[in-house]
């Protein structure tokens, strides 16, 4: 049957609002309604309330388990009527007279239930409703107009500001703040290419006012000439876009999706955007669903830029916890982001003063066709015959994009029929422009700290580490990580003609501190098993990591955006599982500290083998520009698999058609 976009936003609204939604479901437009009456209520009004995160605070572990295998799976059988999922809650954080309040609303009984004001350092997410707030005071701010005045830049209605997170440097005590740095577009919808260079702003966001104001100095404004990116205004026009028109075979109910032997729940967050929860695969031959990952998500994106300079040195954003990977996704289209056939759903946040915001067909779904090989082999060697199989391959993506400032990330959840699961990132938008006098290299005598991409124009040095939670449950919760270790051994039989070999030595983590791993650092594979599962054969069942692209950081190690983001000190962490702890650059990240992250939270070296545990990756990208990238930036795309490593008998596609 055709899931029709009609049906998918019908079925969704109706599975959203009925009375037991799964347990992982993130929160309604009428639920989040519910939490800013319940919340309004218990504050008042004259406390200026700011809701900077409102999610759902998800049952423990165990709970959603029990309440996952009495609801049985679409296959063998059929589903009958599941059990009531364990209560509804969601977890907010609000300013209120410049003090961060922690408050769980329990959806059911309509009442909070617990409270707390945050005494530690940082802050919460900056909201949409502030940045929009802030990035407008310029524009009646008489220095910064003289400043354009000074400029030749007479029309302020030009003017496009964004408001970008400090950091922290050492401060014994922080405001609530952020700089703002304006552009000028007059002839260019491209506005990033075209920055106001030398002036920026301070604005206290919970005064909303500004607060400090510099003009250094002035250079050249890049021109808009070039710039322009629209196909529409492009000579000659683009190219026809491709069409794909298979009908989909995967089924959604609500968030919970089949497809092919594959189970699993899309969730949202607006802090981390897309969640995939309660994967679990089909095993024909064991007539069981199988589970693998419990949870997958992007903790936390890291990008700290290479400029030292007065007005670049505190570019170092987490995009997650500062500003919101699932705020700011974009609406998605069919036929250009996402094939012509593929299915949406919509996705809902708290704006600033509660109220619900609907990203429309912020999640496309679509069975993947691209021309590649599932597995073959030709036979040539039998007398008279020759022997070709080849299966074709078809994967399943789950694809949101987030739009964070000038960049555009592509996140792409991938199952495979074969048992993998792959995250895929794509990297597009904007490079972080600066201006500058030069146009030509031969011009420059000292370090720009990046690329002369264009006339006047500098794509400035930066990385991307995207550091994801990985949850395994491999065929049950008890899992252990193992490092399968190459090692050269010399052949010590001189009558064989051959001097060495290599071989693997398994190596179990015990603690923590056993699991940290720099990839790269020698030859080894990662795996998460199932201790007390074994194949027929009696190897250990599994799945293994295969990484993406690797940056280490460069930064020294008591650099301060490096304190707050030694989470990326590692390729690889190991952790028991704790509710408490998700997001790897702590809950308060606007302005922290770096005490309240992954690289803390493992130095209790507590017991991972045999026990529930969590797998934080991180994929790093170093980026260069280059003036290819300029004026916007073919998308530049890497991502990690994770294999099923003997967790079958055979391989499991044998019979594919």
């Amino acid at each position: 049957m055709k899931v029709t976009l009609l049906s998918i936003v019908v079925l969704f609204w109706s599975f959203a609002e009925c009375s037991n939604p799964h347990p992982l479901d993130p929160l309604t437009p009428s639920e989040i309604n519910l939490v800013q009456t319940i919340v309004q209520k218990a504050y008042p009004t004259s406390h200026n309330l700011t809701f900077n995160y409102v999610g759902l605070d998800e049952p423990d572990k165990l709970k959603v388990l029990s309440w996952d295998s009495s609801n049985p799976k679409p296959e063998p059988k059929p589903k009958p009527k599941p059990p009531p999922p364990p209560p509804r809650r969601a977890f907010v954080m609000v300013r209120s007279q410049k003090q961060s309040h922690e408050i769980t609303v329990d959806l059911s009984k309509r009442s909070i239930v617990s409270t707390k004001v945050y005494q530690g350092n940082g802050y919460p997410p900056l909201t949409a409703g502030e940045i929009e707030e802030a990035t407008q005071l310029p524009l009646n701010h008489e220095p910064f107009k003289e400043s354009l005045r000074k400029r030749g830049l007479n029309d302020v209605s030009q003017v496009q500001c964004v408001a970008f997170t400090l950091g922290w440097y050492g401060e014994a005590k922080t405001r609530r703040i952020v700089k703002i740095k304006c552009h000028y577009r007059n002839g260019t919808v491209n506005f990033y290419a075209r920055p106001v260079e030398g002036v920026e702003m301070v604005v206290d966001i919970d005064d909303m006012k500004i607060v400090g104001y510099n003009d250094r100095y002035v250079v050249a404004l890049p021109k808009a000439e070039g710039t322009e990116y629209r196909a529409s205004k492009l000579k000659p026009p683009s190219a026809p876009k491709p069409k794909q028109d298979h009908g989909p075979g995967f089924t959604i109910d609500g968030h919970s999706v089949s497809w092919d032997s594959w189970d699993f729940h899309v969730g949202y967050d607006s802090r981390a955007g897309p969640i995939i929860s309660l994967a679990s695969y089909y095993d024909v031959q064991r007539k069981k669903h199988r589970t693998v990952l419990y949870k997958g998500f992007i903790s936390e994106l890291f990008v700290p830029y290479q400029d030292p300079t007065e007005e670049w040195y505190y570019k170092t954003f987490f995009d997650g916890g500062e500003y919101g990977l699932g705020r700011f996704m974009s609406p998605l289209k069919a036929s250009t982001d996402c094939p012509s056939d593929a299915s949406f759903i919509n996705a809902y946040y708290a704006s600033s003063d509660g109220t619900p915001v609907e990203i429309p067909n912020a999640f496309c779904i679509f069975e993947k066709y691209a021309g590649g090989i599932m597995w073959r082999h030709t036979e040539a060697a039998i007398p008279n015959e020759l022997i070709t199989e080849t299966r074709s391959e078809k994967t399943l993506v789950v694809r949101t994009v987030s739009t964070v400032a000038n960049y555009d990330y592509i996140t792409d959840w991938e199952f495979t029929p074969s048992g993998s699961i792959k995250s895929v990132v794509g990297l597009t938008g904007i490079l972080a422009l600066k201006a500058t006098n030069y146009t030509n290299t031969e011009e420059i005598k000292k370090d720009i700290y990046g690329t002369l991409v264009a006339d006047n124009t500098i794509g400035v040095n930066h990385d991307h580490f995207f550091t994801y939670s990985l949850d395994f449950d491999v065929d049950g919760v008890a899992n252990s990580f193992v490092k399968y270790n190459f090692e050269t051994v010399r052949v010590k039989d001189r009558s064989i003609p051959r001097k060495s070999y290599w071989t693997v030595v398994s190596e179990t983590a015990k603690t923590e501190a056993d699991a940290r791993i720099n990839l790269g650092s020698k030859p080894t594979e990662l795996l998460v098993v199932n201790p007390n599962k074994k194949t027929k054969q009696g190897n250990k069942i599994g799945y293994r990591l295969i990484p993406g692209p690797m940056a280490h950081p460069l930064l020294v190690g008591d650099d301060f955006p490096q304190i707050r983001g030694a989470f990326t000190d590692y390729d690889v962490w190991v952790t028991p599982y704790n509710k408490s702890e998700k997001w790897v650059a702590g809950l308060y990240v606007d302005r922290s500290r770096g005490d309240d992250t992954l690289a803390v939270w493992s130095r209790r070296n507590r017991r991972i083998e045999n026990r529930d545990i969590v797998m934080w990756y991180t994929m790093g990208f170093r980026h260069v520009p280059c003036q290819e990238e300029f004026p916007i930036m073919p998308t530049l795309s890497g991502g990690f698999e994770l294999r099923p490593t003997n967790f079958f008998e055979r391989n499991p596609i044998l019979e594919t058609k």
